[in-house]
């Protein structure tokens, strides 16, 4: 694992000679050795079609590359942070929500539209998360933001997890989501909440979700 938690708001990352890592620009804090940090604007290995996903949705992060060798200190507005083990299968998350990740994992962006179809969509402008999710695959590990700390769901066949869309972090595994109401449609009238809906996620994986309802 490249990241070790230093407290529940920073992490630590080794780096090493022909290895790169990917973080937010922003997001070091401190290191030691020869590390070089370089701006990037296709992040990972989903080269320029994963780029121009995320141009077109307007929700790219910009990211900066990290090489070298030595040890880099992680954080980040003092959001607190998890450290999530990805062993080849793919990671959905919002842009926004990445701290950091290995460079072995492929990035992409996926169409929320593709997944719940309208309700995909409508999930985007309830949770102000928009239409395009970051997706991560491969082995490595992923270091995700979250107000309040992040606790983890797990999601199994004919048991599906309900989650606040506010509070929805991130998510991995054959995993299918889409949005329902939660209260009638007279009574959200008038509401901004998202309350009034839930984020059904169903299938085999686990759901990651922050300790509040707050955007980052």
């Amino acid at each position: 694992m490249a990241f070790t938690e230093i407290n529940s708001k920073m992490i630590q990352a080794t780096v090493v000679p022909g290895q790169r890592l990917y973080s937010q620009r922003g997001a070091m804090l401190a290191y030691k050795g020869e590390v070089s940090f370089t701006p990037n604007i296709q992040g990972g290995q989903g080269g320029v079609m994963s780029m121009i996903g995320r141009r077109v949705a307007n929700e790219a992060t910009p990211l900066m590359s990290v090489e070298g060798s030595g040890t880099v200190m992680f954080g980040h507005g003092g959001h607190h942070i998890q450290i999530i083990e990805l062993t080849g299968d793919t990671l959905y998350v919002e842009a926004d929500r990445l701290l950091a990740f290995e460079g072995t994992l492929q990035q992409g962006t996926m169409f929320m539209g593709s997944q719940g179809g309208v309700m995909g969509m409508v999930r985007g402008q309830v949770t102000g998360q928009g239409l395009f999710t970051t997706t991560l695959q491969g082995r490595g590990s992923v270091a995700v933001m979250a107000h309040g700390g992040v606790f983890e769901v797990p999601i199994t066949p004919g048991r599906p997890v309900h989650v606040d869309p506010q509070a929805y972090v991130a998510h991995h595994g054959d995993v299918r989501n889409k949005l329902s109401a939660a209260l009638g449609w007279r009574d959200m009238v008038g509401r901004g909440s998202g309350e009034a809906f839930q984020l059904e996620l169903s299938g085999s994986g686990a759901v990651y979700v922050q300790a509040s309802e707050e955007k980052l």
